[in-house]
């Protein structure tokens, strides 16, 4: 496999790593309303006979900053969508006038912050880990291919230093993503 190839594929898995990070952390609270915070929910819907996601079942706004409201297209789903809501652990009750779901998000407690924060960082964490993972097998088929006499050494040596340029960029992103994530927290 030439050297290109090989940086090209470890670019791919690390974007898909940080996309990965990116949808994680649009399903944490903040103190403001977001859809990302429901959007990833699945509801058991007997009247169809299936398990569904929210948005197919639902358009899901945000009138207000601290308020989510979630209106079904299907009338019949709504206690489906209810329940699948109280029983997630988003911590917020919702509130139903039997046509929409009404979801105020309450302002976040000091602890309930840090414990978020937490969770954020940790998340960066295991997907800087998943980066590096992506960055040690790319590194080891650079080294494979340079016993193998498919590429010269200073080919493969080249290509490590390559690797190791766009580890760096996509850490650099993880850390950006957990940083504007973290101040949200702590704004919200």
């Amino acid at each position: 496999m030439p050297a290109d190839e090989i940086e090209m594929e470890c670019e791919e898995q690390m974007e898909k790593a940080v996309a990965f990070l990116a949808q994680e952390l649009r399903t944490i609270r903040t103190g403001r309303a977001s859809p990302g915070l429901i959007e990833h929910l699945k509801v058991e819907v007997p009247s169809y006979g299936s398990t569904m996601g929210i948005r197919e079942l639902a358009s899901i706004s945000v009138p207000e900053s601290n308020l989510l409201m979630v209106k079904p297209y299907d009338p019949g789903t709504l206690k489906d969508i209810e329940r699948a809501i109280q029983s997630s652990d988003l911590g917020i009750t919702p509130m139903s006038d039997g046509k929409v779901i009404r979801l105020p998000v309450p302002p976040l407690s000091g602890e309930r912050r840090q414990q978020l924060l937490t969770q954020v960082r940790k998340l960066g964490e295991t997907q800087k880990v998943a980066i590096r993972n992506i960055r040690r097998d790319a590194n080891r088929k650079a080294e494979t291919e340079e016993k193998d006499k498919q590429m010269p050494e200073d080919e493969a040596d080249k290509c490590k230093e390559n690797i190791q340029k766009i580890t760096n960029q996509y850490e650099d992103k993880v850390d950006a993503l957990v940083n504007s994530k973290s101040q949200e927290v702590q704004e919200g």
